[in-house]
């Protein structure tokens, strides 16, 4: 895998403020310009070999703590947590929360554990700490659901499989065949009835599911694929999280390893041309890779290699009672995807009555951010009779700003009116919504009992 080098501007500020320097006076102990340390601070630069080499010669300090992650998974995870409207009277601005991070970080990283646990709860404090599925949703997000070296591997891949072969399912159920000495085999519902794919050593078979449709067992035999050949780097991404929890460890390994799946489906640098060609048209993508409409919603959400980025796009999977069961942020620092609950004003709940459509909507929050949302309902291995078919609405959004190259948003005025949402009833603050279950979380209720607005509940600050 390809050597890069650090991006750990936070620390190399912190350590710099610490020795009492400016940024010229250390510029010119490392033999760099005050301007390139300053793209260095801004995380803007990585840094290489030879000035981690002299930073430690010069400075004496541990050089791995370079590489420890930033406190509460950085700046922008950060803001996310402060534009919470528990803090809508505050005002944190960006120099005030990087000097915060820089000269406390344990304190930073405490706010966000707390922060972080309250949201799992509802609001409520939970004893018990994170849960395996949090710790890994936290550990994307460090990511932000990008993992370079993994991506190249699946896109080297892809492009042998694809020399030998213009069908990838063929290619990899032979590559399985004759390097591995596994072979597919597709099994009736009555044989199998309670399972997708089983791996069969004895009988040396990766055994799939007849209700897997032809994207589903691409998927499947590309999972597999990727757990033999991508193991190396999975595991190192597994055990560089130190969970110390091994439902947790077992959930992270199974997303990298559906990660390098879909960058085998859908590799880098084929995948961004092609949406940047079609203008992100989900559908066209879908047909162009052989992909399922969710496969390639969560692939958006990961286009963030540098020097060849894609939008940034946010995805959440939610079901009839509005539970999220994946949310993947990005790079676009979305609190859509962090909302406890899902604001019925939302496009994302029609998918249900009207299944197999694409919906859009233009939305804005009550911070003033605007938002263009793609929402489409998904059924999953259904097709038998008695086989119930998990139903669910996929939506991804971009911030409005992004939204003018999608094929989808033409003829839409980005800059016009859109549909004030928010983030859960007991997480917003607006008052003159019709649609409002609950007041805000901490205002006191106010009943007037001479008269009815139309909104059905007052709160204190009205």
């Amino acid at each position: 895998m390809a050597k890069q080098g650090i991006f750990a501007g936070p620390r190399v500020r912190r350590l710099r403020r610490d020795q009492h320097l400016t940024q010229q006076a250390m510029a010119e102990m490392l033999g760099i310009s005050d301007s390139y340390l300053a793209l260095i601070e801004g995380n803007r630069r990585p840094l290489t070999a030879s000035l981690i080499l002299r930073l430690a010669e010069l400075f004496d300090f541990d050089v791995r703590s370079l590489s420890q992650e930033e406190p509460g998974g950085g700046a922008a995870a950060m803001r996310r947590r402060l534009g919470d409207p528990l803090f809508a009277d505050l005002s944190v601005d960006r120099a005030e929360l990087e000097a915060w991070m820089d000269n406390a970080p344990g304190a930073a990283e405490a706010f966000a554990r707390l922060f972080d646990r309250w949201r799992e709860g509802g609001g409520v404090m939970e004893a018990d700490g994170p849960s395996p599925v949090a710790k890994v949703r936290r550990e994307i997000e460090r990511w932000r659901n990008h993992f370079a070296d993994l991506d190249a591997e699946a896109e080297a891949l892809a492009d042998e499989l694809r020399i030998g072969a213009g069908d990838l399912y063929g290619a990899i159920a032979e590559r399985l065949r004759v390097r591995h000495q596994l072979a597919i085999r597709i099994l009736p519902f009555d044989v199998m009835p309670d399972r997708l794919r089983r791996l069969d050593l004895h009988a040396r078979q990766l055994q799939l599911s007849e209700l897997l449709d032809p994207a589903a067992r691409t998927f499947q035999a590309a999972f597999q694929l990727a757990q033999i050949e991508a193991k190396a780097g999975i595991e190192a991404l597994v055990s560089g999280a130190a969970f110390g929890d091994r439902p947790a460890e077992r959930l992270y390994r199974q997303h990298v390893t559906s990660y390098v799946a879909a960058a085998l489906m859908m590799p880098y640098g084929r995948f961004l041309r092609a949406c940047e060609a079609s203008g992100y048209d989900i559908q066209l993508l879908q047909r162009r890779f052989g992909a399922g409409y969710e496969q390639v919603a969560h692939r958006l959400t990961t286009l963030q290699r540098v020097g060849a980025r894609g939008l940034p796009f946010f995805m959440l999977r939610i079901d009839r009672a509005g539970q999220m069961s994946k949310g993947y942020p990005g790079a676009s620092g979305a609190a859509l995807v962090y909302a406890v609950h899902r604001c019925p004003l939302w496009v994302i709940h029609h998918g249900f009555s009207q299944p197999g459509r694409l919906l859009h909507q233009l939305a804005e929050l009550e911070d003033g951010s605007r938002w263009f949302t793609i929402a489409r309902s998904v059924r999953h291995h259904g097709g038998a009779a008695g086989v119930p078919a998990a139903e669910h609405v996929v939506a991804v959004g971009v911030a409005a700003e992004h939204a003018t190259s999608l094929a989808i948003a033409r003829g839409v005025d980005l800059s016009g009116p859109a549909e004030r949402i928010g983030l859960g009833c007991t997480h917003c603050q607006r008052p003159d919504c019709v649609q409002r279950a609950a007041p805000p979380a901490g205002r006191a209720v106010t009943i007037n009992e001479r008269e009815r607005g139309l909104a059905p509940f007052s709160f204190v600050g009205d």
